[in-house]
């Protein structure tokens, strides 16, 4: 009946996460407890981020505990995006800057071809902007035109050249928009869902589907082309050239048999 199943369902929102259900870019064991780290409420959603406890625990290891991750972020050590965070369960996402002054080490958050988070090692000056993507434009009260970006980001008062879809470059500082990037056939976008995550290419072109979801065509530096739907790419350059630098391997992905002989003269190297 509808009063029993009222009965069983929890009141507000979900405070815990099972380790088993964690989003598997994560990369955590199975053995080492039953929870996850749960993220806040934040910029970027709950399956698209990296929390700071496994940012500086599992990945840095900057800490061996929960409780010297909080000890660490408690002494305003950590800055995302240019401003201090010490909540453990911050969401950083795609393309946020961290900032580790104490040790002058910034990290862009990016994908690598396998789907997963890398840090990315980028120099101060990289640290200083970021990309935006434009995913809704509006205007508000009083006629005020307005942009929202990926992460949630408000930016009132844009050019009018502006564009949903189109990439900012953001400077951190000032939260001011210095240049742009239109979405158009010949620029470099990176993949950031799908099956394709992660992969780098030049867009090609883009087929319209009326009631249903666009399809985008890419192709990468190897000459390997693939479909997305619009939703998953990233404008991050103009014509080839990126806005910022790249993981290892540039975002090209090798085929298996490639993979293995990457693997192979590695192991070769030892």
């Amino acid at each position: 009946s509808r009063d029993a199943t009222l009965a069983t369902m929890p009141r507000g929102p979900r405070k815990h996460l099972k380790r088993l259900n964690a989003p598997h870019h994560w990369m955590l064991d199975k053995l080492s407890g039953n929870f996850a780290p749960r993220p806040r409420a934040g910029p970027h959603k709950l399956r698209e981020c990296l929390p700071l406890i496994i940012m500086l625990r599992n990945r840095l290891k900057y800490a061996l505990t929960g409780r010297e991750t909080m000890q660490i972020l408690m002494q305003r050590l950590v800055l995302v995006d240019g401003r201090v965070r010490t909540d453990p369960k911050y969401p950083a996402g795609f393309m946020d800057v961290v900032s580790i002054p104490k040790t002058g080490e910034n990290f862009r958050l990016l994908y690598d071809v396998t789907s997963r988070f890398s840090l990315h090692r980028i120099v101060d000056k990289e640290a200083t902007f970021k990309l935006c993507k434009i995913v809704k434009q509006a205007v508000g009260p009083r006629s005020v035109p307005y942009v929202v970006t990926h992460d949630g980001r408000t930016i009132r008062y844009p050019d009018p050249a502006i564009k949903v879809n189109d990439t900012v470059k953001l400077d951190l500082a000032t939260s001011k928009i210095i240049d742009f990037v239109k979405f158009e056939s010949g620029n470099l976008v990176m993949v950031i869902g799908g099956r394709n995550r992660g992969r780098v290419g030049v867009l090609q072109s883009r087929e319209r589907h009326d009631g249903g979801f666009d399809i985008v065509h890419v192709k990468d530096a190897a000459g390997h082309a693939f479909a997305t739907r619009l939703t998953n790419v990233f404008i991050i350059g103009k014509q080839a050239t990126s806005l910022v630098s790249l993981p290892t391997r540039k975002g090209v992905k090798s085929s298996i048999a490639d993979e293995a002989e990457r693997r192979r003269k590695q192991r070769a190297k030892k």
